[in-house]
């Protein structure tokens, strides 16, 4: 299998990550606020929410756009499923 892409990390990040495990605080906690915020200020917007996954992030993105029922969502066919199962959970149709 020819890999997509190939994530580069050092000891630095490893560290992060032990540090968060540790904590018990995977998807809440101090680490998430700091970077809801940092991620906010980069963007130039007042708030900026993390999710748990990139399914939750796609449903968030569409509802926030008022997608909905009788809508029709241009998505592509090479990409993981969750990019058409968050238009279907807002009740559109990914086409």
């Amino acid at each position: 299998m020819i890999p997509i892409s190939k994530p580069y990390t050092g000891q630095a990040e490893k560290q992060a990550v032990m540090e968060v495990l540790d904590s018990g605080m995977l998807a809440q906690g101090p680490r998430v606020a700091a970077f809801e915020e940092a991620f906010a200020k980069v963007c130039g917007v007042q708030h900026a929410i993390a999710t748990t996954s990139g399914t939750t992030a796609l449903h968030l993105a569409l509802l926030a756009r008022n997608i909905g029922p009788g809508d029709e969502v241009i998505t592509t066919p090479f990409t993981f499923i969750a990019s058409a199962n968050s238009i279907l959970f807002t009740g559109a149709k990914p086409v």
